[in-house]
């Protein structure tokens, strides 16, 4: 059996990222190493290296409080042998300043193949910009904008598919939770209280007004997400955006005539095999997660 004995350098630039891997005693093909979805920039019979953009590979681009993160992972597998590997890559850097989702470059809903671009982002009272702080009473509504930028795209229709509010950046198996949306597109905090999915302004976003919870109290809360671009003609009980009106049930945001697609929401919506748009298929997920954002008790 192959065992990898392994030294990796790990040189993070401003806007890029270059990653030495180098083999010891294993006999490892290295142009079989990827990067997100790159392919080495150059190798050797025991080097593989990568010089590459941020833009490139699949990097997941992750904000937290004042600190922004790219990471990735770095991979091997060979059909000619079981062995298979992947090893977490990540460059940290300071918040700038003037950092701010990019979430209001102008979206051009056109057919075609390319990469997609997901945004995720805390924003003020109208969805109008940027939130100018990141603490609210409880009780207040929390505006939350999720959007993909699709120029390359079928004309797509962005969900959350799951939330959770967490006191991390990152889910830990003992980590403890608060559920907002469950169920594959339920928003399940409106059943007990007035959150609520505002009515579209383009497809490609969604526009959430969460009112703020007892959960995290006075802490640091991080809202974890997963974010879901879907074609808009094959909705089903698993790709739906749904929340709770008093006296009324489940609404369905885009069609109140398809409002049988949240029947699921208090039982169980299964769901089917996401599938890549870049084989031709009908959607793609992202993880993403916003935060720190703080809650306050303006009677404590």
């Amino acid at each position: 059996a192959l065992e990898f004995l392994v030294y990796m350098k790990l040189d993070c630039g401003t806007d890029f990222v270059t990653l030495v891997w180098t083999e010891g005693r294993s006999r490892a093909d290295t142009s079989l190493f990827r990067l997100g979805n790159c392919f080495p920039t150059s190798f050797s019979a025991t080097e593989a290296v990568f010089s590459v953009d941020f833009d490139d590979c699949d990097f997941r681009r992750i904000v937290t409080g004042d600190r922004m993160m790219f990471t990735n992972d770095l991979t091997y597998s060979s059909d000619s042998t079981p062995l298979s590997f992947s090893h977490p890559v990540v460059c940290a850097y300071e918040r700038p300043e003037d950092w701010y989702p990019r979430l209001y470059a102008p979206i051009f809903n056109t057919y075609g193949l390319g990469d997609l671009e997901f945004h995720f982002g805390l924003m003020n009272a109208d969805f109008s910009g940027p939130a100018e702080s990141t603490s609210f009473p409880l009780g207040s509504f929390i505006p939350i904008m999720a959007s993909v930028a699709q120029e390359s795209h079928q004309p797509l229709l962005l969900f959350l598919q799951e939330c959770v509010a967490a006191t991390t950046p990152e889910l830990q198996p003992e980590s403890t939770l608060y559920p907002i949306i469950a169920n594959e597109g339920c928003l399940v905090d409106s059943l007990v209280s007035r959150s609520k999915f505002e009515p579209r302004q383009k497809s490609s976003e969604l526009h959430l007004s969460l009112q703020a919870f007892r959960f995290g109290l006075g802490e640091e809360v991080f809202i974890h997400c997963k974010l879901m671009a879907w074609d808009p003609n094959s909705l089903n009980n698993s790709k739906k955006a749904c929340h709770y009106v008093k006296e009324h049930g489940w609404e369905q945001l885009d069609n109140s005539a398809s409002r049988y697609l949240c029947a699921c929401c208090e039982s169980d919506c299964k769901s089917r095999r996401v599938r890549s748009l870049a084989s031709g298929k009908r959607g793609m997920a992202q993880q993403a997660v916003l935060g720190p954002l703080t809650i306050t008790d303006v009677n404590y």
